[in-house]
């Protein structure tokens, strides 16, 4: 049975056959959120603070006028998340990191996969499914059966007061979903460098960025990755219940063309992004490969308790 990346084991979770199959797996997950968020008009108030327009919402501090429909309901989704761990594990990152809660649950003592680094660009991810993703997804319907917009136009369906809830719980899961495909970048640049340390140590102490681009772009993978997402798009749309000549002739759930722009305009983009940005910091510090992690852990713990060791017979004999 297939399963997720084990983050625990370093192996794993550094294989670029297992990271490309969670990143196609994870196309499963993207485009099944689509098209249950599609099903819904765009709700362009939600995204919009009440200062601009928005939705006016009976909200206390830290929240006021500012403050969106969609990001109030990100930001406390994610405050629940936390007590549970989520945010511990090394693939996951939040779209509103300060002021987290700790987890309820034991933490658990994942392995130094990655570099460290403080790269977070969820901002851009939320700025693209907002205001490029959405509008193009939710503007008209119906659909034809190739997956296009039946009409080419962006004007927005009449809003539906009644499921602003519902959108804006689908639309954190499609965030969280993108976010975790675009910083998985992360991993798949530590796995590159690994598997080519000495080119790619030349490239960062050069800071030659068109160089690194080169070698972490693979047209013709991502050329498969786009055709792979219009068929999923066009089949997942789809009622399978129904014979195969209607399947073809009536309308699809979700504008196929825009879960490819998604990913060929925004994501495979941010993702790169992500790749050079991990690998500009890679020889920072000079850090202790992830191979080693788990002894160099137990070293520097050993040599700080023999410090503190030495510290307390000091302080006991300047008495």
């Amino acid at each position: 049975m297939d399963s997720t990346i084990d983050m625990l084991h370093p192996t794993d979770a550094l294989d670029l056959s297992k990271i490309r199959f969670q990143l196609i797996r994870l196309e499963d997950t993207i485009i099944f959120n689509i098209i249950e968020r599609v099903q819904f008009p765009y709700n362009s108030r939600m995204y919009r603070p009440a200062s601009e327009g928005g939705l006016r919402l009976s909200l206390s501090a830290p929240y006021n006028t500012t403050t969106s429909f969609l990001a109030y309901m990100l930001r406390e989704t994610e405050r629940v998340h936390a007590r549970v761990r989520r945010y511990q594990a090394p693939d996951e990152l939040p779209f509103f990191p300060d002021n987290l809660p700790g987890p309820i649950l034991p933490p658990l003592n994942y392995p130094l996969l990655l570099h460290p680094n403080k790269i977070n660009i969820n901002a851009d991810i939320l700025n693209a499914y907002i205001f490029n993703f959405l509008p193009s997804a939710c503007g008209t319907r119906p659909r034809s059966a190739n997956g296009t917009a039946s009409e080419h136009t962006l004007e927005e369906r009449d809003q539906a007061h009644e499921n602003y809830g519902s959108c804006a719980v689908i639309d954190v899961a499609c965030l969280q979903a993108l976010s975790r495909r675009v910083h998985f970048g992360k991993f798949v640049a530590e796995a590159k460098f690994l598997q080519n340390p000495e080119k790619f140590t030349r490239l960062i102490r050069e800071r030659d960025v068109e160089g690194l681009m080169r070698e972490i772009t693979d047209e013709k993978v991502e050329k498969k990755v786009l055709e792979r997402l219009r068929k999923k798009a066009m089949s997942y749309g789809r009622d399978p219940a129904l014979p195969v000549e209607e399947q073809e002739q009536g309308p699809l759930k979700v504008n196929a063309d825009a879960v490819v722009a998604l990913y060929k305009d925004w994501i495979i983009p941010l993702t790169k992004k992500v790749e050079i940005e991990y690998l500009l910091c890679r020889l920072d510090n000079h850090v202790p490969d992830a191979r080693s992690s788990s002894c160099s852990l137990f070293l520097y713990m050993f040599t700080r308790l023999l410090l503190l060791f030495i510290s307390l017979i000091l302080i006991q004999y300047s008495c």
